[in-house]
């Protein structure tokens, strides 16, 4: 997936907002984390404000799974 796509679907998820939109969001987030590695993450948490909106947090791991872990 291309960060512009990444930036793209987390737009439309984050105009949603709520708990299904935050599912998605992670599910996008675990693949920009698996192919462009977490900075990449961290800079779509800042510039698309996604700790407002869902509370995600820069250095939050998104591999698939980790969320489930808590």
């Amino acid at each position: 997936m291309t960060l512009d796509k990444a930036r793209q679907m987390l737009q439309a998820q984050a105009g949603f907002g709520g708990g299904y939109s935050a599912n998605g969001a992670r599910l996008v987030l675990a693949e920009v984390q698996h192919e462009h590695g977490r900075e990449a993450v961290d800079a779509l948490i800042a510039e698309l404000e996604l700790e407002r909106i869902f509370g995600f947090s820069p250095g939050q791991d998104f591999s698939l799974y980790s969320w489930k872990k808590t």
